[in-house]
């Protein structure tokens, strides 16, 4: 009887179950980037924007693994995002972490690389974590941890690639100089641990986020801006601009998946690959565009998500609706550790120990989102543009809760006589609409939305917002129709609503308790020492 009950309690447990061995983590988690990889043009379906992209690293993760179809941000803005993604919390539930410009780590709120250093793990984080934000990275020890003195310039990739191409250095040898220093800081993390100890790396380059070298998606990767004519998501105009924007972002996705490459390799010839749990994301929608990064719109929210959990089977998608506040007790409960109270994030665990593909738990049909502040100047008055959003498969309902004021910032350097050039527009992100990141796209849009033909695309941008959207997405992916006031959806609309608001009380949302107008006083209004947007 006793040997029955071992063999039944063996069969119960994760195929990577070792008590002598615990995973490790490998966590790669791209400033601004969104969902686009290779891997998604199979889930798309012919024709989608994915096939212009190639990322064979993230690719492998995916075969190998696990590919989320329905993965969001809590808050599509990089320091909330982080607040959230670190705490295992709704990022309205993390202080002064739930705005931007300003923002500021509670020390009470248990983060999980902490709990996991001081569960006997050897923990490590190269370039971003948690910025901008005082103290900076606090949730990863203050940058006690990190392993960045190589390979800084990788941050910078189209633009330090395309100044040595100009002089003379073929791109493969330019591209190879970057990336030298991405596998020297991972060796000497792996060199610094005690032997045999389990450990976590973040690996966080900002290559992705804004600014890039305009025109080096084609100049350097040969990814041709004439191809995504006809790929544009509708709600942006399809113009040069915009194609060579995509293009160039494209670009930059392709180098953080070479970094990864990197990485890979360094596991492989250590033997730790198929002892190390790898999950890969970034942290919001693309900058710099209409209704991207600062939006709830899906463009904004959605990101990839890939993860390789060692032991289990390649080549699943998995449908259940995802929140990379997820990751936090994700990670703790891989290193079998209890979840703090206060955690708001459910355990991927069970999905990726799974065999399954599609909806593995009904349960997870819903994601939430929000946004409180994200950047601040005298001019807006530090206000927040205070929104949430129910996803479901169905629909968006999105509550805005101060529809009066502009969703992407003042407009008014835009709109004064002296408008500002496009190449100003291309590099300031405070001169108009400031919730925006600068970019060609923005600019073109602000010297050219007025125009008959371009209005709707500037309305969807810039104009006031309703207090309530409503999308149907089985008739409206790409949520442009607002069916927020018609009558015959009515019904769907209370309901989503009355869902939303419900969760949000029971989280403790400020924005929905007492006269919910917390996060518009001091401390949250107060006005940062002037940083550059993250």
């Amino acid at each position: 009887m006793l040997r029955l009950a071992l063999l039944l309690l063996c069969s119960l447990l994760p195929l990577h179950a070792d008590p002598k061995r615990p995973l490790n983590i490998l966590f790669c988690f791209a400033d601004d980037w969104g969902r686009y990889a290779s891997a998604y043009a199979a889930v798309d379906g012919k024709g989608s924007i994915h096939e212009l992209i190639h990322t064979p690293n993230i690719d492998r993760i995916a075969r190998e693994g696990a590919l989320f179809r329905h993965a969001f941000v809590n808050a599509p803005s990089c320091t909330p995002c982080r607040s959230a993604l670190l705490s295992g919390r709704h990022f309205f539930s993390t202080g002064r972490g739930a705005i931007l410009q300003g923002a500021y780590w509670d020390s009470t709120i248990p983060s999980f690389p902490l709990l996991l250093r001081d569960a006997g793990h050897h923990i490590g984080e190269t370039f971003k974590v948690w910025s901008p934000g005082d103290p900076a990275d606090a949730p990863f020890g203050t940058g006690r941890y990190a392993y960045e003195k190589h390979g800084q310039r990788f941050n910078g990739f189209s633009k330090n690639a395309s100044t040595l191409v100009a002089a003379g250095t073929p791109f493969p040898e330019a591209s190879r100089q970057l990336l030298d220093g991405i596998g020297t800081n991972f060796d000497e993390f792996l060199a610094a641990r005690q032997p045999n100890s389990p450990w976590l790396y973040w690996f966080g380059p900002t290559n992705v986020h804004r600014s890039w070298k305009q025109g080096s998606g084609k100049a350097l990767w040969n990814i041709d801006p004439d191809r995504f004519k006809g790929r544009i998501p509708p709600h942006l105009p399809d113009v040069p601009a915009t194609r060579e924007d995509f293009s160039d972002y494209f670009g930059e996705i392709q180098a953080f998946d070479a970094a990864i490459g990197i990485l890979l390799k360094r596991l492989e010839s250590s033997g730790q690959l198929d002892n190390t749990l790898v999950i890969i994301s970034g942290d919001h929608g693309m900058p710099g565009m209409p209704r991207g990064k600062c939006n709830l719109y899906d463009f904004g929210t959605a990101v990839t998500l890939a993860a390789r959990f060692p032991g289990r089977p390649g080549n699943r998608i998995i449908d259940d609706f995802t929140s990379l506040m997820d990751l936090a007790p994700t990670f703790l409960e891989t290193a079998g550790l209890p979840i703090p109270t206060g955690m708001h994030g459910r355990s991927l665990l069970p999905l990726l120990d799974s065999d399954k593909s599609g909806l593995i738990d009904p349960a997870r049909n819903h994601v939430i989102t929000g946004r409180e502040r994200h950047v601040a100047n005298a001019r807006d008055l530090a206000l927040p543009y205070p929104q949430r959003a129910l996803r479901t498969a169905d629909h968006l309902y999105i509550r805005n809760f101060a529809p009066d004021r502009w969703p992407m910032g003042n407009p008014k350097a835009a709109e004064s006589p002296d408008a500002p050039s496009a190449e100003s527009l291309s590099s300031n992100t405070h001169l108009a609409f400031a919730d925006m990141d600068a970019s060609p796209t923005k600019a073109w849009l602000i010297l050219n939305g007025r125009q008959p033909e371009w209005q709707k695309f500037y309305d969807l941008a810039f104009a006031k917002r309703p207090a309530e959207e409503l999308y149907d997405l089985r008739k409206d992916p790409a949520q442009l129709v607002n069916l927020a006031a018609d009558p015959a959806h009515a019904a769907t609309k209370d309901s989503l609503s009355r869902q939303l608001l419900d969760s949000l009380r029971a989280a403790g949302d400020p924005r929905v308790s007492g006269d919910g107008l917390a996060f518009d006083r001091p401390p949250f209004s107060d006005l940062p020492s002037p940083r550059r947007p993250r």
